[in-house]
């Protein structure tokens, strides 16, 4: 059974969990970059691949592949918690929780001081609603 939070154990876990959502979204941006950067690369081998070093293509393509590394530990670590990243882009993590009763996702983006928001299991986070301040 996955671990289920209040509200305050939610944003008590921010503060192990927002430094690791801090470093995946720095790696995810990195990543980014690189998988744009080798794409460009791979476009102008094609065209002619007159003056690029031999080596360029695997060494981007071996940084991005340590990016990744990087954004699943990450990932991993948050998941260990009990809680679940939703989006890799803005740090976007869910809490499952029971409130009135009901299944719930606590929801948390990075940037945002606490925990302050829930929506149902199938409503995501357009769904999103204040949470009771009490």
């Amino acid at each position: 059974m996955p671990r289920r939070f209040t509200p305050s154990e939610a944003n008590e876990e921010l503060r192990e969990i927002r430094p690791l959502v801090e470093e995946l979204v720095a790696h995810r941006r990195e990543q980014q970059r690189l998988q744009a950067e080798r794409q460009a690369l791979a476009r102008r081998i094609a065209g002619n691949g007159g003056g690029i070093h031999s080596n360029a293509l695997a060494e981007l393509e071996q940084a991005e592949r340590r990016e990744r590394v990087e954004i699943a530990r990450r990932v991993n670590a948050v998941h260990e918690r009990g809680a679940i990243v939703k989006d890799l882009d803005t740090g976007l993590v869910d809490f499952p929780a029971r409130l009135a009763g009901e299944e719930v996702l606590l929801c948390w983006r990075l940037g945002e001081e606490q925990v302050a928001h829930w929506h149902g299991l199938e409503e995501g986070f357009a769904g999103r609603k204040l949470l009771d301040p009490e």
